[in-house]
């Protein structure tokens, strides 16, 4: 779709790595003019493929922020309207933002250009490479995965993000102290997350009677979830934290 170099990679890990069951299907959908200008010239700046290959530098990546900025990773930003508002909100605050959908993509690097957002990057890919491969220990201040694909149908449910195993593997790259924060209107996912996110030893809830969290004033009320409340869905949001080893 793009010349090397001037926009995300259909498949950045290639052969490298070993196929496993994904959490998310890759949308190659239209592209519209604003979308495919923003990725030609701003990818080779902001964007970064999740190939595997490398340990990223995450002050260098964020050269327009203080080498000791905390740095936030968030999987699966939509069209991008919500990470560049929090973005905007707090730019103090690096937003390493990983989806695998094109327009989105380009959306968001769109939207941090016109608004002059220095502090957001675009990572295209499988978030589990990106943890498991490219991030230092306890580089992470913080976790983002709001309305991940419930995947509803019980033969599916392997397939959702937020699972022991993927629990596991972000407790390296997230500091001692790290705000984990997902958010879901399914709520036998919500349900799902608590029990998970629970038993885990790496984590600790925030809410002292060990529930679900009010919506964080930082988390902006997205289209997705004024639709879904429109449709009588509840919102759960859940806020753990990073423990010491």
């Amino acid at each position: 779709m793009f010349p090397p170099g001037t926009g995300p990679a259909a498949d950045p890990a290639g052969s490298h790595h070993d196929r496993r069951i994904r959490s998310f299907q890759p949308r190659r959908s239209r592209v519209t003019h604003g979308q495919r200008t923003a990725l030609n010239r701003l990818w080779p700046r902001w964007g970064l493929d999740i190939d595997g290959q490398r340990v990223l530098d995450l002050p260098a990546l964020f050269g327009t922020l203080p080498a000791d900025a905390p740095i936030v990773l968030e999987i699966g930003f939509g069209m991008g309207e919500a990470t560049a508002r929090m973005a905007a909100a707090d730019p103090g605050t690096g937003i390493l933002a990983c989806d695998v959908h094109t327009p989105g993509q380009g959306n968001l690097l769109k939207l941090a250009d016109e608004q002059g957002l220095t502090n957001v990057r675009v990572a295209n890919g499988d978030a589990v490479i990106l943890l498991q491969k490219m991030l230092p220990p306890a580089s992470l201040a913080g976790l983002r995965v709001y309305f991940p694909d419930p995947w509803p149908k019980k033969r599916h449910h392997k397939r959702r993000i937020i699972q022991p195993a993927f629990l596991d593997l972000a407790a390296g790259p997230l500091a001692p102290g790290a705000l984990v924060h997902c958010a879901t209107d399914w709520e036998p996912y919500a349900e799902q997350m608590l029990d998970v996110l629970t038993a885990h030893p790496a984590y600790e809830n925030t809410q002292p009677d060990g529930g679900f969290a009010p919506r964080p004033a930082e988390r902006p009320l997205t289209k997705f979830e004024e639709q879904g409340l429109g449709k009588g869905h509840t919102v759960r949001d859940l806020l753990f934290r990073r423990v010491a080893d």
